[in-house]
């Protein structure tokens, strides 16, 4: 006989907010991390959930790493090796155009390295700008990258004013990093728009389709899955878009004076300090 889910479960601390989910979608900056150290208590919080058989993804709007970097960026934090996964808003997106291109075809990948892993791993060719000449695209993808071109985003331009479909990997204007906030994809996508009447098609939160991703991998009901995170704009935001539970945590971008001023859509289920709370009893947010 299988176990059940509450089997799984017996050893989580007595009325602890996890205990009543399957799986777990968590943000990671501003989360499990503020740059390259980790948020106090998340990482043994993380390790306890996942030893007691809740599943667990990570899921990051930052598309310009690929998911095993991210992955060893955590193990080296500390997080056990297994039983959780990493998935990007560049997945997202290369899975968006996989189910709207043919096998094989050739896409404009702008952004870090993430962005064209996830198009070859979708079976979709990347392109670079420098190949365009050479090889005309039926999509791009703009994904951040710390070295974004003004070429690069000057083609990403002329194609969507040409037609081409154009996808975005997410709208965060801004990416938090060891100095300081830093511009974000949002911003670059900003700034082709200022040269078209446009708009991209936007794969990461606070859309559905990387929460979907992500309970896709885990397997789990709706009913069963709680969304983690620090921003209420696209964290919690794109939580309730997917109709899942969401734990806002205070440890990072959003705080208690915003969700105070929070509109319906960015309001999550539970609030609490920092990761700790999923092995504590439930704090409801209203």
């Amino acid at each position: 006989m299988s176990a059940t889910s509450e089997d799984l479960h017996t050893d989580l601390p007595t009325g602890s907010l996890v205990a009543d989910y399957d799986g777990v979608i968590c943000d990671l900056d501003g989360v499990v991390y503020r740059g390259p150290a980790a948020v106090p208590g998340a990482v043994d919080t993380l390790n306890e959930v996942v030893a007691e058989g809740v599943g667990l993804v990570f899921a990051t709007n930052n598309a310009s790493r690929p998911p095993e970097e991210v992955a060893e960026h955590l193990r080296e934090l500390g997080v056990d090796g297994s039983g959780w996964s990493v998935v990007t808003s560049s997945q997202s997106a290369a899975a968006y155009l996989a189910q709207r291109l043919q096998p094989g075809a050739p896409v404009l990948a702008v952004g870090g390295p993430g962005v064209a892993q996830a198009l070859a791993e979708a079976g979709l060719v990347p392109v670079r700008v420098s190949e365009l000449a050479d090889t005309p695209v039926e999509a791009m993808v703009q994904g951040l990258g710390v070295d974004v071109t003004w070429r690069e985003l000057a083609e990403v331009g002329y194609l969507a004013q040409r037609g081409v479909t154009w996808v975005a990997t997410n709208l965060d204007l801004f990416l938090p990093t060891a100095h300081g906030p830093a511009p974000g994809n949002g911003a670059l996508v900003a700034a082709v728009r200022t040269t078209t009447t446009r708009t991209p098609h936007v794969t990461g939160k606070p859309g559905a389709a990387l929460f979907e991703l992500a309970r896709t991998r885990l397997g789990t009901s709706r009913a069963r899955t709680l969304v983690c995170g620090d921003r209420l704009d696209t964290d919690i935001a794109g939580a309730n878009a997917a109709r899942l539970d969401s734990l806002f945590v205070l440890s990072g971008a959003s705080s208690l004076q915003d969700l105070a001023f929070a509109a319906g859509h960015e309001r999550p289920t539970y609030v609490a300090s920092d990761l700790t709370g999923l092995l504590a009893p439930a704090v409801n947010s209203s």
